[in-house]
């Protein structure tokens, strides 16, 4: 009932205050807890939980790469293919031979060719071959071939001055074709230019397919590429250069133009779309290669060719 004061856990007063027996609760409550620690230490804080995300990425074992031993070099694989890069001088490194292949005349030539030039030969199992070229059917042959170095835009202008000559430079705008990257290599080393510009980004590398094409004239004739190459363009005009592109519908014919004779920059479109916007406005001369035969265009490898005959030729 009301008041009876037998019931267990009742309060008997209102008093409030540290019940006895409380063990220095209190007590320990009061006394300091030392510096507060830095954020990268403190649980729960944003900067601790990025530190343990970066020791966590650290101490995971890396994935392996795909696309070959190093991941940025380039694989030629397949027979056929591999004989004929190191025929034409593809700057290789590796050559991969399955265990257990079985040999014929191209194996045989392909072991002989890499180790004349010196290259590594290893011997894999044909499940990491597999691995190594995503599945393709390499035949028991995967050659390895590291990154092209690039020249800067300015080592080719250096070079003409170094040599006493007029600048003769090949860019390309919008080839993505590495074909017609080798053709024009092999056109430029042909006539006496002083090698040729690529955009970095949306066009043809110097890959082995280049390389082959360009029938070993890439190893002496420089390949520069150019972040911008409106810029790029520019920067040869501050020099002196004269920027000549290609065009169907160009001013002027090809036979007419005396700029060739000079310091040039022949600037070759792709065969559908041509000279970009920017490109095409900011070039000294559109010119036009005269075609009586009635074709509507030139690849970029022939139209670079012609050009260069006729600079070539004025030159001389």
């Amino acid at each position: 009932m009301a008041g009876n004061s037998q019931r267990r856990n009742r309060r008997t007063s209102n008093k409030k205050g540290a019940t006895v027996g409380s063990g220095g609760q209190r007590r320990r409550g009061l006394e300091g807890k030392g510096p507060t620690p830095p954020a990268h230490m403190r649980k729960g804080h944003k900067k601790n939980r990025v530190a343990n995300a970066q020791a966590k990425q650290a101490t995971r074992r890396p994935a392996p790469r795909r696309g070959g031993p190093k991941g940025t070099n380039e694989l030629v694989v397949g027979r056929n293919s591999v004989v004929e890069a190191l025929r034409e001088g593809v700057p290789a490194t590796t050559l991969y031979v399955q265990q257990f292949v079985d040999s014929d005349e191209r194996v045989r030539e392909a072991i002989q060719l890499a180790t004349e030039k010196g290259l590594n030969l290893m011997e894999a199992p044909r499940p990491e071959l597999d691995r190594m070229t995503n599945g393709l059917n390499h035949q028991g042959l995967v050659l390895s071939v590291p990154p092209y170095d690039y020249a800067h835009p300015e080592d080719l202008t250096a070079t003409a001055a170094g040599n006493g000559e007029d600048p003769l430079i090949v860019a390309l705008d919008g080839i993505t074709d590495p074909r017609n990257l080798g053709a024009v290599v092999r056109s430029v080393s042909a006539f006496g230019g002083h090698g040729v510009v690529v955009p970095e980004r949306r066009a043809a590398g110097m890959t082995a397919s280049a390389w082959k094409t360009s029938a070993g004239t890439a190893a002496r004739t420089p390949v520069a590429r150019a972040t911008n190459m409106t810029r790029m363009l520019e920067a040869y005009q501050k020099e002196g250069l004269m920027v000549v592109g290609l065009a169907a519908d160009g001013d002027v014919e090809l036979h007419e133009l005396d700029a060739l004779e000079g310091p040039v920059v022949i600037v070759v479109g792709s065969e559908g779309k041509g000279l970009s916007r920017l490109v095409g406005e900011t070039c000294d001369f559109r010119v036009r290669i005269p075609m009586p035969g009635g074709a509507e265009s030139l690849n970029a490898g022939v139209a670079a060719g012609v050009v260069l005959y006729e600079a070539a030729r004025r030159r001389a």
